[in-house]
């Protein structure tokens, strides 16, 4: 019998992925069989089970491979003194991010936005999926936690807020993004980036003259 490249093998293994998270992100997560999956995919059930037990380990390797994707993105920038600012390295990690999943689509629109809000859904009933969210995104906080701390020993941030804070702030504006994308559909990351370089433009509060309520 001829042994099967480990390029072939990768590839089965990407093909299985991609095709459940389009199935994930059409119908969600409980209302998607593994039928469905190996309709989507082509394959017979041994082909696709060689590789998962089910749907749960499915999920949870798309998981682990997008929030491993978003984490090694902003460990680059660690490696960077400065690093790059907020709104060039989250546009930037993002765009990478999102240009790895255009192929795949629903209904003509892109799955993955959909697939990240589906999976939020899930963490809600599902405490093993929720333990990987939390673990990745601690990675993440934790990697942007050093980045802010970065900004502030270089003098291109005020020091007086806590890292851990702005962390997660940019986290938010973030997650923010792709709920907006699957909600009313694709933007370019270019539009967070702006948005993000014209908030980070404002000048100091105790600078601008705010009108006092309750004036006559």
């Amino acid at each position: 019998m001829a042994r099967v490249s480990q390029a072939h093998l990768d590839a089965r293994r990407r093909q299985i992925l991609d095709g459940a998270a389009v199935c994930f992100a059409r119908n969600g997560f409980h209302a998607t069989s593994m039928q469905d999956v190996l309709k989507e995919v082509d394959l017979s059930a041994g082909a696709v089970y060689r590789y998962f037990s089910g749907k749960e380990e499915l999920i949870g390797a798309i998981v682990g491979e997008v929030l491993g994707q978003v984490h090694e993105g902003f460990e680059e920038a660690t490696r960077v003194s400065p690093p790059p600012p907020p709104d060039l390295l989250v546009a930037s990690v993002l765009s990478r991010v999102l240009a790895t999943k255009e192929s795949l689509t629903v209904d003509g629109r892109p799955a993955f936005p959909r697939l990240v809000v589906q999976v939020w859904t899930e963490t809600l009933r599902n405490d093993e999926l929720a333990a990987l969210l939390r673990e990745g995104y601690g990675a993440v906080r934790e990697t942007w936690t050093r980045i802010v701390r970065a900004y502030q020993e270089a003098g291109i941030m005020r020091p007086d807020v806590p890292p851990e804070d702005v962390a997660r702030t940019m986290m938010a504006a973030a997650m923010g993004f792709l709920a907006q994308q699957a909600l009313f559909g694709p933007t370019p990351a270019e539009s967070l980036r702006d948005g993000l370089r014209a908030l980070m433009s404002m000048r100091d509060h105790s600078l601008v003259n705010v009108p006092e309520t309750g004036s006559n």
